[in-house]
């Protein structure tokens, strides 16, 4: 009876001490992390949404990591824009002014000093929701919409508009709103993809807003980024979780909380959103509403250290399927396309840039929408103050939905 019960806490004390030394190494793990993510900064800002934005030296931040970056000369400001007339030059939202300045969170608190960049720290809890912290801030390889198949991927569903072609760059005016993600493991978003190659070899470069409560711990609207060289397997990630994109603006955080979203029926707000490759370097720069926010180097490519031959405009949820039923998460406003302006969700003044860094109205669009009864997309309704435009979106889980 003695050896039984000695056996037994022998094996307790076995089943602990390993329960401990995981925890430890999880512990360390994370740390190792944090100190290569969070970058010794000049000031820090505490946003009311909680998020900590650090006020990073700009030669210092973690883009200067990558190694084909070791010895890189920052290059801070492009040396051309997009030429031509741009449809994007007027706002019907507001009676044909220019539209207002971005705004974040945490600009109510302060403002990052000159020759800083805006860093949003990452904590302990946010590895901490994360599944496999390994590959904390990556894309799984469904995540872009295949046009060949005119299909989502398993997991990922989108109504998205798309045009073949040789492109230098994109411009699109995108609706902003909150919806509803159901599960923390699912997000909801609007965003632009500039593509080049496929399969394992596919480039991209990704911008937009997202709802994605497990990755940012809330449900606010968020500005994000996402760029890879292999289809999504080791290189890229979200925002500033790796090496690679160079920021050169102090105003605009990648991964902050937007302020204000639309309203049904009420007040409508978008971002403006550019991405060209620089003629002269070859960079691929990123403008926010009238604001170089800063480039992804060429260096990082190989297919879009040309050009692109792809570009997509729309929408994407992710539907986890662990109930057996499709989620509730929404698209958008959560409404149909067909409900049109001031309801569903729009993508408007749609350009693309040409090699010889010119506006040109974009190609014949396809449309990729493989989900009709839970998203869709649906062509403008021919107002030519929103220029080339569509609608996109849905509620997710409804009677035709099941």
């Amino acid at each position: 009876m003695i050896n039984g019960y000695l056996a037994s806490f022998l094996l307790a004390l076995l089943v602990t001490s390993t329960i401990v030394t995981s925890s430890d190494h999880l512990d360390a793990e994370i740390r190792w992390h944090l100190k290569r993510l969070n970058k010794p900064a000049l000031t820090s800002i505490k946003s009311p949404d909680g998020d900590i934005i650090d006020c990073v030296p700009i030669t210092k931040q973690p883009a200067l990591d990558h190694p084909l970056l070791k010895n890189h000369s920052i290059q801070m400001r492009p040396s051309s824009r997009p030429k031509g007339t741009s449809t994007g030059n007027k706002d019907p939202l507001n009676n044909k002014k220019e539209p207002k300045a971005i705004t974040q969170l945490w600009h109510l608190n302060g403002k990052c000093p000159e020759n800083t960049v805006p860093i949003r720290r990452t904590r302990k809890e946010d590895f901490q929701r994360a599944t496999d912290i390994e590959n904390y801030g990556k894309k799984s390889q469904n995540s872009i919409p295949k046009p060949q198949s005119g299909s989502s991927t398993i997991g990922h569903e989108h109504a998205v508009m798309y045009s073949y072609g040789d492109y230098y760059g994109t411009k699109a005016w995108i609706n902003l709103w909150k919806p509803l993600v159901e599960k923390p493991n699912e997000f909801s978003l609007a965003q632009l993809w500039v593509v080049a190659g496929s399969g394992s070899d596919i480039n991209t470069i990704e911008v937009g807003w997202q709802v994605y409560p497990r990755f940012y711990g809330d449900n606010n609207p968020r500005l994000f980024i996402y760029w890879t060289s292999d289809g999504y397997q080791r290189t890229g990630c979200y925002n500033h979780l790796c090496s690679g994109f160079v920021q050169t603006n102090n105003d605009i955080a990648i991964g902050g909380s937007f302020r204000v979203a639309s309203n049904y029926k009420d007040a409508q707000y978008v971002i403006i959103l550019l991405v060209w490759k620089d003629p002269t370097s070859g960079n691929w720069w990123l403008d926010i509403n009238g604001k170089d926010i800063g480039y992804w180097p060429a260096s990082l490519f190989t297919h879009l250290s040309d050009k692109a031959r792809l570009i997509e405009w729309g929408g994407e949820i992710v539907d986890d399927r662990s109930r057996g039923q499709h989620t509730y998460t929404q698209m958008g406003s959560g409404h149909f396309a067909e409900e049109g302006f001031g309801k569903s969700s729009f993508i408007m003044h749609i350009e693309t840039v040409d090699g010889s860094n010119t506006y040109r109205e974009p190609g014949t669009l396809g449309v990729i929408s493989a989900y009709q009864n839970c998203y869709n997309v649906k062509y403008g309704d021919g107002d030519s103050s929103m220029g080339t435009h569509f609608y996109f979106g849905g509620p997710g889980r409804n009677p035709n939905c099941p």
